[in-house]
């Protein structure tokens, strides 16, 4: 048994195809509303939101069509001027005002402009997916591959990197900042007075005079007794 490409004959057959299981776009979609008119040109297809509350557009197509992209930007910017009046309005759905649109593109195939302009978008989160209308003996079904996810590159949501192992290794090629030490207080610091010789009195203390010394006496010495000289014996 082989599988066999069907045509889809109109835009609002492909519509129904798609919002009556969202699940095979992407999974917790819920639908709001469709087929809203943006300008004379436009039109919105499909409007819905996420898990998160996010809001989805989702346009599609049973052609390559690179205006496609053109009306979803324009319905982009029309919901998101008025992300508060539809959460008044679609008060029973889980609605997140403040979290910018997204966008789904939804064709048989797309040009290499198109992905290009795609992938050169920032701020915008844009996927492109391509569809394709099988069946197989009595079962038929749309099937839908994911071909380009696009994110917002936005700075505040980017994660510092890691260093590289050399670097760790061999050291770091910018030096690190020295962290900033706080200066001690400065205090007044009193002069020093020079100290005092020791021959002056100290100026603190009360000068008194100097401690007379008590005078020696000398000790008395006795003379000797005079000793009469012997006389010398002549010989004769």
């Amino acid at each position: 048994m082989s599988i066999e490409k069907i045509k889809i004959e109109g835009q609002e057959e492909l519509q129904q195809l798609i919002t009556k299981d969202l699940s095979i776009v992407e999974k917790d979609l819920t639908l709001i509303c469709n087929n809203v008119p943006i300008n004379d040109k436009t039109t919105l297809d499909v409007l819905c939101h996420d898990n998160n509350g996010q809001l989805v557009i989702v346009q599609m197509s049973i052609a390559e069509d690179d205006i496609m992209l053109l009306h979803g930007i324009q319905s982009m910017d029309y919901i998101d001027k008025f992300k508060s009046f539809l959460k008044a309005t679609y008060n029973k759905h889980k609605i997140d005002d403040k979290e910018k649109a997204r966008l789904i593109l939804i064709a048989p195939s797309f040009s290499d402009a198109l992905r290009s302009a795609v992938e050169s978008m920032k701020g915008m989160r844009v996927d492109l997916y391509e569809w394709e209308y099988l069946k197989l003996g009595d079962h038929k079904g749309l099937r839908l591959q994911p071909i380009f996810a696009s994110t917002p590159t936005e700075k505040s949501f980017e994660e510092p990197k890691e260093e590289k192992s050399e670097d760790k290794k061999h050291g770091s090629k910018h030096p690190k900042k020295k962290e900033s030490t706080p200066e001690p207080e400065s205090k007044e610091v009193e002069p020093e007075l020079p100290k005092p010789e020791e021959s002056e009195p100290s100026k603190t203390e009360e000068w008194q005079p100097p401690a007379e010394e008590p005078v020696k006496e000398e000790p008395t010495v006795e003379p000797e007794p005079e000793h009469t000289p012997k006389k010398k014996l002549r010989l004769f």
